[in-house]
Formats: structure tokens, C-alpha cells, sequence
């Protein structure tokens, strides 16, 4: 088992602390992840909040969202979230079709919210 998995790990943001008040505003943009291998690891962070909120990562088949569709991670879906809590998933980098988003669910806002990720990149030479 290779021991500096942490060090090679490309840290990605897909969302900023941010207090949203509608879906939209929880919702990442497409990253590009065709450079990735082994799993993608999904964090995502409710802070405050006074609905709810539930993550959902999808897929498509390029930056603009073609094709987009849910992806199951491999622990399950994320629960519905709750205040002050970090949840992670993972998604095996085969599993994609290239690119990546993650949505927040808000039922009522105003949550606050966070999202990143961390893969491994492909080795190249």
C-alpha cells in the first residue's frame, strides 16, 4: 500500500462557505476529472442551518453538463444533512464519465454550506 496518498492528492473546490438560500446556490460548477484515478473523495459541510439540506453528486459527458445523472457513491447516498456536520463519499474514477458536480438539495434555506474534493492524478511521464 503506497503511504503518501495524502501528498499526492490534488485538493479541488466546488464550493465556497457560502449561506444558501435556494439549490442554485449550493450547486457546484463541472470539474473535469479525467485525470483522476482510484476514488474521488467527496466532503461536503453543512454549518447552520434552518431547513435542510441533501447532497447528490452527478456526472456527464462534459463541462457544460451533457448527459448529466446521478452517481451512487460507494457508502450510499448522503443523508440529509444536518447543522454543524461534514459528511464524505467516495466515487471510483471509472465510475464517471469525465466530469463532476455536486448539488445541495435545499428544502428551506438559508444552510451553510461547503464542498470539496480530493483525487489522485493519473501518473504521466
Amino acid at each position: 500500500m503506497m503511504g503518501n496518498q495524502g501528498q499526492a492528492a490534488k485538493a479541488v473546490k466546488l464550493l465556497d462557505p457560502v449561506s444558501a438560500a435556494a439549490t442554485a446556490n449550493a450547486t457546484s460548477g463541472w470539474v473535469d476529472v479525467r485525470e483522476a484515478e482510484g476514488d474521488i473523495v467527496f466532503v461536503m459541510q453543512c454549518g447552520a442551518l434552518t431547513g435542510s439540506n441533501t447532497w447528490t453528486i452527478e456526472d456527464a459527458t462534459d463541462g457544460s453538463g451533457t448527459g448529466a445523472a446521478g452517481v451512487t457513491p460507494n457508502e450510499g447516498a448522503f443523508a440529509a444533512g444536518a447543522a454543524n456536520q461534514i459528511q464524505k463519499r467516495t466515487i471510483n474514477a471509472s465510475a464517471v464519465r469525465g466530469w463532476v458536480r455536486c448539488v445541495g438539495t435545499i428544502v428551506t434555506g438559508p444552510v451553510l454550506v461547503a464542498a470539496k474534493m480530493l483525487y489522485h492524478p493519473k501518473y504521466t511521464t
